[in-house]
């Protein structure tokens, strides 16, 4: 979700090629990253999140799906907009740089 998150987020093919690079060569050098499946729990966990908090916050479900994945593997979120997170009172968010 994230990856296609960036992507979408690209104003131009040289921009997303950077992307593309930049997310290769983290992998390589942050052998913990790691792409992360969608599990049950983690799609009803963002589910309920949607039902609580789109009306009042706006989180949309590429956010919901995000934030859902990090606290269900108990894993910090880092997030240049941090806006539509912070109703999400069991997430460990930080506020990063674009």
């Amino acid at each position: 979700m994230t990856y296609m998150e960036l992507l979408q987020g690209a104003r131009s093919k040289q921009e997303a090629h950077e992307i593309k690079g930049f997310l290769k060569d983290f992998r390589l050098f942050h052998p913990p990253a790691a792409t992360l499946p969608l599990s049950e729990n983690i799609g009803h966990r963002a589910s309920i999140y949607v039902e609580e908090y789109t009306l009042a916050n706006a989180i949309g479900v590429a956010d919901a799906l995000a934030a859902a994945t990090a606290v269900e593997e108990n894993e910090v979120l880092f997030s240049a907009n941090t806006k539509h997170f912070k109703c999400v009172k069991e997430l460990q968010l930080k506020q990063s740089r674009p």
